[in-house]
C-alpha cells in the first residue's frame, strides 16, 4: 500500500519499498545499518517512511549486488557524483577492480571444476565401493590444520 504523498506522510513503507525495489525488508534494514541508505524520517504512526530517491538508491544497490560487489564497493559508487569526470575515472577504477576480483574468482571456479571433474572420474559406479567417497575421506586426512578464520568483511553477497 502506498502512502498519499502529503507533508504529514511522505514516501512508503519499508515492504512498499522492498516491493518497488525488488530488495527485501531485512536486506533494507541491513543497508540501513550499513549506511548505504537512510530513511526518510518516521510518521505520525512510528512507520519508517522512504521516498522515490530511496527506492531508486535500493535499485541502484540491488544491480551492484547483483553483480557481485561488495558492499565497501557499492558504498564506493554511491558516493560518487554522475556529472563530475573525477568522478567518472574513479568508477573506472572502482569497475576495474572488481573486474580483477571477478577474474581471480573465475580462475577459482576453473580450479574447482577441473578437481570436481578428477573426483568424479574415480568412480564409475562398478565397483564394490565408491572411490568418490573413499577419495574424498583420503584427501580430509590429509588436509592441513588450519585455525578458524572469520568470514572478510568484504564478503561477496547478504
Amino acid at each position: 500500500m502506498t502512502f498519499a504523498t502529503s507533508p504529514a506522510e511522505p514516501g512508503y513503507r519499508i515492504g512498499d519499498a522492498a516491493l518497488r525495489s525488488g530488495v527485501t525488508a531485512a536486506n533494507i534494514r541491513y543497508y540501513e545499518k550499513e549506511g548505504l541508505i537512510a530513511p526518510l524520517p518516521r510518521g505520525d504512526n512510528s512507520y519508517r517512511l522512504y521516498g522515490d530517491a530511496d527506492v531508486h538508491r535500493l535499485r541502484f544497490i540491488r544491480l551492484c549486488r547483483a553483480m557481485d560487489m561488495s558492499l565497501d564497493e557499492v558504498r564506493t559508487l554511491l558516493a560518487l557524483d554522475l556529472r563530475s569526470k573525477a568522478d567518472c575515472d574513479a568508477a573506472c577504477v572502482a569497475l576495474d577492480n572488481h573486474l580483477g576480483h571477478v577474474r581471480e574468482r573465475l580462475r577459482e571456479l576453473r580450479s574447482l571444476e577441473k578437481d570436481l571433474i578428477a573426483l568424479r572420474d574415480c568412480c564409475d559406479g562398478t565397483d564394490a565401493q565408491c572411490h568418490i567417497i573413499e577419495t574424498l575421506h583420503a584427501r580430509a586426512d590429509h588436509q592441513p590444520l588450519a585455525k578458524p578464520q572469520r568470514a572478510p568483511r568484504t564478503a561477496r553477497h547478504v
